[in-house]
């Protein structure tokens, strides 16, 4: 009994020492293949250049000093004329000259390996890269006869969410192709265009010229934005290459110091965050009200002239004012049409209808009016003479009296018993290739011969034809 007993027990111990089931082997040999080959795709250090080299091209970078600082005068020349003219393929070209992103790497370098010396003298580089650009685009400003706020100065004067992630990105971009043994100038050029420094230090000058306070804090908000997220770009390359540090801190300073990094990043990036969701909401509200005035303002004797849209943020109440000539909308029919509000996400919104019969006639806009209508008999134009000539074209040649010519070719010709005239189109490749009349001539007596070519000349001048064409029917 006692044998059987450790018999059992042994039996029911052996399911705990069965080997592992093939599956679970396969599904982490292909894990491991999986993360060896994503390693090897998107490892960074296999073509990088060494630290020293690296390093040696952003102090060269930071300087601004003799060459340097004259390309980033003229450069800055170069993009305010084009902000000045509105010509965006001058701006790039400015943005392409300019050696602003010298500085702003060499910030987020030195904070990555701790090295304060290079970081003062990134900074102080940098500041004087920001004067120098502001007077010289405050001098050009203030003696350009132009003063108009074009397109382009007022795109670099609200910046968003997407202006940091360009920022962000592009730095990642630039960054990574400093780091490599063979720089790629394709890189570094499109990292210059996409991150814009050059543009808002310029609109940031006009600003300062106009005495326009708006557009100097809303520009040089949009640079701090690429100048912050650019270092920080450049700091996480660092750290993901794992550059030697120059000064090695204890873990409270280094802690400290990642503490000041992410306040400064959190200031610069809420602002930007509120005006993307406030340009999100105000988008979203003028693609409803197009929506909602498309489809529920349609009357066969009323037409909507025209439309303002008023977004309000916060708590006041948005307003959609709407210009109608024609018939007259009962009140039951305006009372339905903003019942349906809500449903386009208007809910928030008044409707305020301006008809043609009321008081407020003068707010009519006539030339709109008048070009609607404009537009209206045009097509309609369009749409009679394509008719007409299609019509046309199939016209028989009864439109030329074709019976009394059928009578007077048998008198003029003889030997005619019947005539069949028509209109015939030819077409070249799908297109009508001209007109011609076309005749079928039966005889009276086949055996005698009839003169085609004679008949030809007489339908020509009779039909007024410059082409006839004569069959013999049999």
């Amino acid at each position: 009994m006692q044998e059987n007993t450790n018999t059992n027990q042994e039996q029911n111990q052996a399911p705990e020492h069965k080997p592992q089931e093939p599956h679970r082997n396969y599904i982490g040999r292909l894990a491991r293949a999986l993360r060896l080959f994503l390693h090897g795709r998107f490892d960074l250090r296999e073509d990088s250049a060494s630290q020293e080299a690296v390093m040696e091209e952003v102090r060269k970078g930071i300087e601004f000093r003799g060459t340097n600082l004259w390309v980033l005068v003229f450069a800055v020349f170069i993009a305010s004329l084009g902000l000045n003219v509105n010509s965006t393929a001058v701006i790039i070209g400015a943005m392409l000259v300019s050696p602003l992103m010298g500085p702003i790497i060499g910030i987020g370098t030195a904070l990555g390996i701790n090295d304060f010396d290079l970081l003062k003298k990134a900074w102080n580089n940098f500041l004087l890269m920001v004067a120098v650009s502001l007077i010289t685009s405050l001098v050009y400003f203030f003696i350009s006869p132009i003063s108009t706020a074009q397109s382009e100065l007022l795109a670099r004067t609200n910046p968003t969410t997407y202006d940091v992630l360009i920022a962000f990105f592009g730095g990642m971009a630039g960054m990574v192709a400093q780091t490599r043994k063979d720089k790629s100038m394709t890189v570094i050029s499109g990292v210059a265009i996409a991150t814009a420094l050059m543009p808002p230090l310029c609109t940031a000058g006009y600003g300062l010229a106009t005495g326009q306070l708006q557009f100097f804090v809303g520009a040089l908000y949009l640079f701090v934005i690429n100048a912050v997220f650019i270092a920080l770009a450049a700091y996480l390359i660092v750290l993901i290459l794992h550059y030697e540090k120059k000064t090695v801190l204890d873990p409270a300073a280094q802690k400290k110091n990642n503490r000041y990094i992410a306040i400064i990043l959190i200031v610069v990036l809420v602002p930007s965050v509120l005006v993307a969701s406030h340009i999100v909401r105000r988008t979203t509200f003028e693609d409803n009200v197009d929506r909602y005035v498309a489809q529920v303002f349609q009357f066969n004797k009323t037409m909507v002239v025209d439309y303002n849209k008023e977004y309000h943020y916060d708590k006041n109440i948005s307003k959609v004012e709407i210009r109608l000539v024609g018939e007259p909308l009962s009140q039951n029919v305006i009372d339905n049409a903003e019942a349906q509000m809500a449903d386009f996400g208007l809910k928030k919104t008044e409707l305020h209808i301006k008809q043609t019969d009321s008081d407020d006639r003068r707010h009519l806009d006539i030339s709109r009016l008048q070009k609607g209508y404009a537009e209206i008999i045009d097509e309609k134009n369009a749409t009679i003479e394509r008719l007409t000539k299609r019509l046309n074209s199939l016209t028989t040649i009864d439109t030329l009296s074709g019976a009394d010519i059928s009578r007077e070719l048998a008198a003029v010709i003889g030997n005619v018993k019947s005539v069949s005239i028509s209109k015939h189109t030819a077409y070249d490749n799908g297109k009508p290739a001209g007109e011609s009349v076309v005749a079928i001539v039966k005889p009276i007596d086949p055996s005698m011969l009839l003169d085609l070519e004679r008949i030809e000349v007489w339908l020509s001048v009779r039909t007024k034809s410059g082409r006839v064409k004569v069959i013999l029917e049999e």
